[in-house]
């Protein structure tokens, strides 16, 4: 248990967009509104605390649907899912959303709606497996594939 709860400082890594959570590339699509969505799965062994991707103004959007577990890949509608939205002024809009799959069935965010955060900042902990998604906006390009590890704070997720 302890190790599942650990929570390691890091050096931020060098980037305008940094993963928000520990884990794999799971997918990278497509969205009709041209945004780009890139899931990270987080297995029990990866450390569950995610980072703000960018500074920015935090704001909630909180979702329900079916038990769905965090790594299926259509996991769309999960029980608990806790949106959260950065405006930057040069890149738009980027959107991450906690995804707390079957198992896990809790986020415990470590911050406030409107809270002003700086990147890497820990803004909240998922518990057990799970997915954290991400959402470029059109014209920003991935710089991971499926299959990479990523690295809370520390590995770059856009080219920029």
């Amino acid at each position: 248990m302890l190790w599942f709860f650990r929570d390691p400082d890091r050096v931020p890594g060098e980037g305008r967009i940094l993963s928000p959570a520990d884990g794999v590339v799971q997918s990278i699509d497509s969205w009709p509104d041209g945004r780009t969505r890139v899931a990270i799965f987080m297995s029990p062994l990866n450390v569950h605390v995610n980072r703000a991707p960018l500074c920015g103004n935090r704001h909630l959007r909180a979702a329900c649907g079916g038990w769905v577990p965090a790594g299926f890949q259509q996991g769309q509608r999960p029980e608990r899912a806790r949106g959260v939205a950065f405006r930057d002024r040069a890149l738009g809009d980027i959107e991450m959303v906690q995804i707390a799959g079957a198992v896990a069935r809790r986020i415990v965010p470590y911050v406030n709606v409107g809270d002003k955060l700086s990147q890497t900042e820990r803004i909240g902990l998922i518990r057990f497996g799970s997915r954290v998604d991400i959402y470029l906006p059109e014209g920003i390009s991935p710089a991971v594939t499926v299959g990479d590890k990523t690295v809370a704070g520390v590995t770059p997720i856009d080219r920029g």
